[in-house]
């Protein structure tokens, strides 16, 4: 504080002009201080302050808006305009405020918490800034090892002092992405995300916002219903990896700013470095000492719990391989999505290529001649009598996994097979067979996302009515689509998590794991495995058989567990002691012990939780909630809702349909009221205004425009005895 007010205070004393003018111009008493101090506070009272510019290469002074404002406006704009082409996505590289939010989403990633924008130290932001700065200056090279412009707030080596083994260590084996890495990749995909996502096929569900494997299964229930022929494809090659030219082909269909294809480039074409173990290591290994449990530092993330861990381990075929290509982190899978969206566009085009209704399946003919999808007010049932049949086909992607419904000959699926292997060589580079283009029919059960697609024969009383207005009821003949979780692949996935041992008789297995945890503890990790199983299997038709099943192998094994545990020797032990459910407390020795209801109550004890869904009347049924055929993720309708409320032609239209059928606005309406009321002190009757109808629609008109005009006169008067009185004050 001194220190300033030296500074301050030399300033104005070094200006002699200003302390001869206001100081030495007035005949003071040099006696009197109260009149020296005066002068001299009067003085710097009247000093003009000097504001200091501000400085460019201070991080504060360039967030000037919050990051997800900016990345909702760039959604905004891009599903406004879908189809126009990219070139200036270099100002958002620019834009601090998307690198601030990138950093605190690795931050949370890497230390498992949230920390705002205020709390960010002002030195990781001028790193922050210095990144940012080499990446538009083409300084920034992915996959550094030794130098950063910015490190992780859990790395603290000190990399100028390392020995040279360390240093040759990391130059030579595998390390994890670098901090800097992510955020340039968090970055990009800020940026990429909502350009792409405006354009992507509606057939595709992988790797994309409010989009996931249940969307997929309503899908089919609603759409597939009379398929007869289906063909399952494996394109799950091209997620290893596809060329370095068509993925910015592909990339630079939509986008054509250099920057941002020359980092994705980069990133691709840099190699990753990766070491392998030798055998002669593996073989030197001894098994360790007992250890302490390690204890987590406090920015250090937590691991997944077992339950996490489980339900992780259940992720069906078409959902295990996740796309990594190169340096490009969480920029692969929408990559992906970005090279194979061309083939959901030819198979869109040969849908509607394909399509042929017929005038005796009324059900499968849309209205008004539309040749998109049949519009039925039935979709989970299709008739199979007529001699002409309806032509028409369906597609899905999931992933690198597709699935195509035909319904026609076998012919038509052979020849789409052919077509659709001569555009995956052209396009991508990749040799099919008939092998991994299988042509299944619908009475052998189409497996996908772990569920069992069958057909079921069904024969309903339809009624209609005839001409003359009779009404005809005939017993009519069709199929319903069945979407069945497999119980072969659970049981597959069991054994792979080492919970049972058998395919024909399964036989559970102790979850040994667990052997250390309480048996409040273990009960609750595995409830909470058994609800994320229950809300996995939402759709499936044998929802309560297929959780019954998970729910006795799960109680088995922890009643094994707690029979070696507890040394009771065998399950039954374990049930009668600690009921069906496991929820009672067994003890580990013979002998009294206190009540374990007053233990509770003291708090003494943890409470147990008992198993979930031990019975079959206890697993909720099936959810048949009605799918809609144009649907979207919530996030696209709120979209799409501003843009059309934003656009000035609704309200005009809305505007022109309230004075053609001679109503009054909400708003209208509300002013009406409030300035009649203000301008006579008397409320209107709504009664009144309602009795007059449109014969007082111009009067009402009239009293608005009047109104408004009144107010502006008043309004200036207003202004102008303001003004008076300011400057009667002054």
């Amino acid at each position: 504080m001194y220190r300033n007010l030296t500074i301050f205070s030399r300033r104005i004393l070094t200006n002699h002009n200003l302390v001869s003018a206001t100081i030495f111009h007035h005949q003071v008493n040099p006696l009197n201080p109260k009149s020296n101090g005066f002068s001299f506070f009067r003085c710097l009272s009247f000093y003009p302050m000097q504001r200091r510019a501000p400085d460019p290469d201070d991080p504060t002074n360039l967030m000037k808006e919050d990051g997800v404002s900016v990345c909702s406006q760039m959604w905004i704009e891009n599903f406004r305009e879908p189809d126009r082409i990219v070139t200036n996505l270099t100002s958002y590289i620019r834009r601090f405020e998307l690198w601030v939010l990138a950093y605190q989403k690795v931050y949370a990633d890497e230390t498992g918490t949230y920390i705002p924008r205020s709390a960010i130290q002002k030195s990781a932001l001028e790193d922050l800034l210095a990144l940012r700065n080499a990446v538009l200056d083409d300084r920034f090279k992915w996959g550094a090892r030794l130098q950063f412009f910015i490190k992780s707030p859990r790395d603290k080596t000190d990399y100028e002092s390392l020995s040279k083994r360390k240093i040759k260590a990391i130059l030579t084996t595998t390390q994890p992405a670098p901090f800097q890495d992510k955020i340039v990749q968090e970055v990009l995909f800020m940026i990429l995300e909502p350009i792409y996502e405006s354009r992507f096929s509606q057939k595709s569900y992988a790797f994309r916002p409010g989009r996931n494997a249940h969307t997929v299964l309503r899908v089919i229930r609603r759409n597939f219903a009379g398929y007869l022929w289906y063909i399952k494809g494996d394109l799950s090659t091209v997620l290893d990896g596809m060329k370095v030219g068509l993925v910015i082909n592909a990339l630079m269909r939509d986008v054509r700013d250099k920057k941002v294809i020359d980092l994705v480039k980069s990133a691709l074409v840099t190699p990753v470095i990766t070491s392998q173990v030798d055998e002669g290591e593996k073989k030197k290994k001894t098994k360790r000492k007992y250890q302490k449990k390690k204890v987590l530092a406090e920015d250090e993330p937590k691991p997944d719990p077992y339950w996490l861990e489980s339900f992780f381990g259940f992720a069906p075929e078409e959902a295990e391989k996740l796309p990594k290509w190169g340096h490009c982190g969480i920029l692969s899978p929408l990559l992906a999505n970005i090279c194979l969206d061309e083939l959901d566009r030819w198979m869109e085009r040969k849908i509607k290529e394909f399509y042929r209704p017929s005038k005796s399946d009324v059900i499968w003919n849309s209205p008004e001649g539309e040749a998109e999808q049949g519009n039925t007010s039935w979709p989970e049932f299709v008739p199979t009598s007529g001699p002409d049949k309806t032509r028409k086909m369906d597609y899905v992607r999931y992933g690198g996994h597709i699935l195509i419904g035909i319904r026609g000959p076998r012919a038509d699926a052979a020849t789409l097979r052919k077509q659709l292997m001569e555009f995956v060589d052209q396009r991508y580079m990749l040799k099919l067979d008939n092998e991994s283009l299988p042509i299944e029919h619908i009475t052998k059960g189409i497996m996908f996302l772990d569920h069992v697609l069958c057909r079921r024969v069904v024969y309903p009383t339809l009624r209609y009515t005839a001409t003359g207005g009779k009404i005809i009821s005939e017993k009519g003949v069709g199929t319903l689509l069945s979407v069945t979780a497999s119980l072969k692949q659970c049981i597959k996935q069991f054994r792979k998590l080492n919970f049972l041992k058998g395919d024909r008789d399964p036989d559970p297995q102790p979850c040994f794991r667990m052997f250390h945890a309480t048996q409040a503890h273990t009960n609750a990790q595995m409830n909470k495995f058994l609800l994320a199983m229950v809300e996995w299997y939402r759709y499936a038709d044998n929802r309560k058989k297929i959780v019954n099943f998970c729910s006795y192998i799960i109680r088995g094994s922890l009643a094994k567990l707690y029979a070696a545990k507890y040394k009771l020797r065998s399950r039954a032990k374990v049930y009668k002691i600690g009921a069906r459910n496991l929820g009672r407390p067994l003890k580990e020795k013979k002998g009294q012990s206190p009540d374990y209801q007053n233990l509770l109550r003291m708090g003494l004890v943890e409470s147990i939780d008992g198993l979930l869904f031990t019975r079959m009347s206890l697993v909720p049924e099936a959810d048949y909630t009605p799918f809609p055929g144009n649907w979207r993720p919530d996030h696209e309708k709120a979209l799409i809702e501003y843009i059309r409320l934003d656009d000035p032609k609704t309200l005009e239209e809305q505007r022109s349909c309230i004075r053609e059928q001679g109503l009054v606005s909400p708003q209208d309406y509300v002013s009406m009221l409030v300035w009649n009321y203000k301008r006579n002190a008397i409320a209107m009757d709504q009664l009144s205004l309602v009795k007059s109808g449109g014969s007082n629609i111009q009067n009402d008109q009239q009293l608005l425009s009047s109104s408004n005009h009144e107010n502006y006169e008043d309004k200036i008067k207003e202004e102008e005895e303001s003004e008076g009185l300011h400057v009667a004050r002054i």
